[in-house]
């Protein structure tokens, strides 16, 4: 996988990983408040050619 489908990819599953944690019973949500701007901030451009629906 190219280096920048990789970046993409993690930053995708670490922001689904935090959505699902904020649906958590007892979660931090200043933590997810906090946390969440940054992360899809951070989110890079989709690799060229990238189909949001196909599995990478």
């Amino acid at each position: 996988m190219c280096p920048d489908c990789e970046d993409f990819a993690r930053t995708v599953l670490l922001l689904g990983q935090l959505a699902l944690y904020a649906d958590t019973t007892g979660a931090d949500l200043d933590f997810v408040d906090a946390v969440s701007p940054s992360l899809a901030a951070s989110l890079p451009a989709p690799p060229p050619g990238h189909d949001p629906g196909e599995d990478s």
